[in-house]
């Protein structure tokens, strides 16, 4: 073989060398690029699962934050108050709008009840649970019970209040858990039916609210719903108790006298 055609030879492996040491310069900086843009993804991925998770806490928060209807009073702003605030009887009134024993107390002493409260004799404070929800399953009591609190905002819950027990469903069906179905008991109250009304049902407002005043009453020394306290003495445990009696005590505590013709003005002034 001649130098000439060596030295070609020569020179032509050289070249083939040069290039693949090119292309493997060439699937280096590929791979470089594949990974880079690989890992860019990934912790852009993850930015964004970031906030949407940050956006969700949030959201959680809100939906979790406790408020409170217009004029509720006592601890933690957990009773909602009907009736004279200068009166000197003060009856609690623990409910579920699901309970039947709620609906029969209703029913008996509601007449002599809001004969008190509108003669300015006696005050009442509701205070709602939803035991028949964790009883029974369902979420009935819990939105029943918002509704309530949002006819509070609207300056109609006890209309509605006895709007709800006057079509209280069996205990163990859960209608009061459809909010089209609270929406329209609210038709009969007047002026009841507003946006405001509606979005506040819907959306659950008062959802956090109603879940606190529930665990108040679970943490309480109560046996059940309806748990009626008047003055701080819980009356509904009396089987003689009747709405005249009811009425009769309230009197006397207005007179300031317990029953005996003793003075207990201290005793009237609890609750």
């Amino acid at each position: 073989m001649s130098e000439k055609n060596r030295d070609g030879k020569r020179t032509a492996r050289e070249r083939l060398a040069v290039e693949r040491e090119k292309q493997k310069s060439v699937d280096k900086r590929r791979r470089g690029l594949v990974i880079g843009a690989s890992v860019v993804g990934v912790l852009g991925l993850t930015a964004v699962i970031g906030v949407v998770a940050a956006n969700v806490g949030r959201d959680s928060g809100k939906a979790g934050s406790v408020v409170v209807p217009s004029g509720a009073q006592g601890e933690d702003s957990l009773a909602i108050p009907v009736g004279g605030q200068s009166a000197k009887s003060t009856l609690a009134v623990w409910e579920d709008f699901r309970c039947p024993a709620c609906k029969s107390f209703e029913t008996t002493y509601r007449q002599t009840i809001h004969e008190l409260t509108t003669s300015g004799q006696l005050k009442v404070e509701y205070h709602l649970a939803t035991i028949i929800d964790g009883n029974m399953g369902g979420t009935g009591s819990r939105k029943a019970a918002n509704a309530a609190a949002c006819a509070q905002d609207a300056g109609k819950f006890t209309a509605y209040h006895d709007v709800l027990y006057d079509h209280q469903p069996a205990e163990t069906d859960d209608a009061f858990a459809d909010d089209a179905k609270l929406i329209e008991l609210a038709l009969n109250v007047d002026g009841l039916d507003t946006p405001r009304f509606r979005t506040c049902v819907e959306k659950g407002t008062h959802n956090a609210w109603v879940d606190k005043s529930n665990k108040a009453f679970t943490s309480g020394d109560f046996s059940g719903t309806p748990t009626v306290l008047l003055n701080g003495k819980n009356i509904y445990q009396d089987q003689s108790l009747t709405p005249d009696k009811l009425r009769e005590m309230v009197l006397e505590a207005d007179q300031g006298t317990d029953g005996s013709g003793d003075e207990s003005g201290d005793e009237s002034d609890s609750g």
